[in-house]
Parts: C-alpha cells; sequence; structure tokens
C-alpha cells in the first residue's frame, strides 16, 4: 500500500500562507500543515484550523531563522542575534549544525523552546497530530532529541523523518537546477544521520513515516518533477513537504527565501488534475494522526 501525506509548512507566517493552505486543504490535496507558534499570521492559521477539522496540524517547531517562544535567557545557547528588543535564533542550518557539533547547543534549551512552543499552540485548544522542525532542523541528532523529548512529554505520538529515501533524490535528480543538484548531495549525505534518529524515535515511543519526499527540490516543485515523483513512489508511508503561498506584500518581507516558489506550488496543489495524478498510482492520502 502506498500512503501519502501532504504536508503544508509555515501555516502561520502570513495570511497568503495560510489562505494558499486553506485553498490547498479544500482542493482535496493538501492533508496536513504544520503551524508556527510565533509568527504574525498564528491566530489567523487558528481559527482555520478550527474551521477544517480534516485538516491535520502539527507543531512547526522554529530553531533557527525566528524569534523563541521563550525568555531569551532561558534559551542563550540557542541565540544568535541579540541588538536591544531584537533577540533571534542563528540565522540559517548551518550555523546552526556548526554551533551543535562544536558543543556550543544545550539539550535541555533546545527541550525547554520546543516545550514552549508547543504549549502554546496547545493552550489555543489544538489537538497536535505530530511535529517537524523549520528547515529540518531536527536532522541534527541533539535537536532531534530535545525535540522529541519535548514532544512526548506533551502528548504528541508522531514526528516527520526528515531524511529523503534515495529513490526520491534519484526521481528528481535530473533536474538541470545547480540548487538542485547542491541540496540532493546534501540530502544524500545527511542520510548517515538517520539510525540515530530512528534510535531517538523508537526509545521516545514515536511514530514516523518510511522518510519524507521532495526535500532535494525545495523551492523548485512544478508539475513535471511531481509526476516524477508519483510515478517512482514505492510500497509504504511517505510525506510530501511542500510550501504553498501567496506571493503579496507580507511575504515580501518575511524572513524566506521561498517567494515566488509558493505561487507556482499552490497552483499546482490545487489544480484539479494534481489530485488525479496521485489517485493514478491507487495511493491513499492521509495525514498523521492516520499513522
Amino acid at each position: 500500500m502506498r500512503r501519502l501525506i501532504i504536508n503544508a509548512d509555515d501555516f502561520g507566517m502570513t495570511y497568503g500562507v495560510n489562505r494558499a493552505i486553506t485553498e490547498t486543504h479544500r482542493a482535496g490535496v493538501v492533508t496536513s500543515a504544520t503551524l508556527m507558534a510565533n509568527e504574525s499570521a498564528v491566530d489567523d492559521a487558528i481559527i482555520i484550523a478550527s474551521e477544517n477539522p480534516s485538516l491535520g496540524i502539527g507543531c512547526h517547531v522554529v530553531l533557527v531563522d525566528g524569534v523563541p517562544v521563550s525568555e531569551p535567557d532561558r534559551v542563550q545557547s540557542l541565540i544568535g542575534l541579540r541588538n536591544g528588543n531584537d533577540v533571534r535564533f542563528r540565522p540559517g542550518i548551518a550555523h546552526l549544525a556548526l554551533a551543535a557539533v562544536s558543543g556550543k547547543v544545550s539539550e535541555g534549551e533546545v527541550h525547554a523552546e520546543a516545550a514552549a512552543q508547543i504549549q502554546r499552540l496547545q493552550s489555543r485548544r489544538l489537538t497536535l497530530s505530530h511535529v517537524d522542525c523549520h528547515m529540518h532542523s531536527h536532522i541534527l541528532p541533539l535537536l532531534a532529541r530535545g525535540v522529541l523529548r519535548a514532544a512526548r512529554d506533551y502528548g504528541i505520538q508522531a514526528v516527520r523523518n526528515p531524511f529523503e529515501p534515495s529513490w526520491s533524490v534519484a526521481a528528481t535528480y535530473q533536474s538541470s537546477s545547480m540548487r538542485s543538484w547542491n541540496r540532493s548531495a546534501q540530502v544524500i549525505l545527511l542520510r548517515t544521520l538517520q539510525p540515530q534518529f530512528l534510535k531517538a524515535v523508537q526509545q521516545n515511543g514515536m511514530r514516523t513515516t518510511d522518510g519524507t519526499i521532495g526535500i532535494a527540490v525545495t523551492g523548485l516543485l512544478h508539475r513535471d518533477l511531481l509526476r516524477q515523483l508519483v510515478d517512482a513512489m514505492p510500497h509504504g508511508t511517505w510525506e510530501l513537504v511542500t510550501h504553498p503561498g501567496y506571493n503579496d506584500h507580507e511575504l515580501s518581507q518575511a524572513r524566506t527565501e521561498l517567494k515566488q516558489s509558493r505561487m507556482i506550488e499552490l497552483e499546482l496543489l490545487r489544480a484539479p488534475d494534481t489530485l488525479e495524478l496521485l489517485r493514478r498510482r491507487d495511493g491513499q492520502l492521509i495525514n498523521y494522526r492516520e499513522l
């Protein structure tokens, strides 16, 4: 059996992102979304979640390129910028990874911040289906341990498997984009961390998928690449990570590299023939509640 979760990341980032996620869910394609606890449109996203109970909602834990929910002094090892009242995490996953491997990041502070973000969403009466991390930062073992422990503490039983399988990378590797080639190489290299991640999942009694697809073509997804992924998809349970959104003024001010690509994904994910493409492989669209 082929089961596929189509998750839209960055729920709550902007009103235009929220609107796009709503439209793609109502088109029958997006089954899940992960909500950022400390972004400008989070209240709007919570209203949308309450109006669309068939949409699985997870916590998109932000530990990089964002602002903490915790008091900064409680998570000092995660902070990359302090400029008066402007306190932010490190600006990219590479900076966070370097700090983590050099012993500068506290697992306890990762746990505290992940717990604070989860608790903020649960306090709004949201039942969270799973957790994942912005920029897949829980691919790093220290961060995975802290985030998984926080999820377990708050009764969340599922987590994104942030590793892309070889069949998925191979299906999209022929993309002519240098960015795609570079990301494919990174995905292959980082797969060496997967055994540690799966061990932590098991130790915390969590559930996960067989892998996440589309990571190597983040920001590059279009119809032909989606068709290649669907055609190559073997039996198992997979997650396709997507980033639909409206490229409006609010998004132009947001701290994200993904802008025009969100419109391309929006058009792809709400197109009627996309749902037919997904059904062609006799796959079942699910969300994390159904793992």
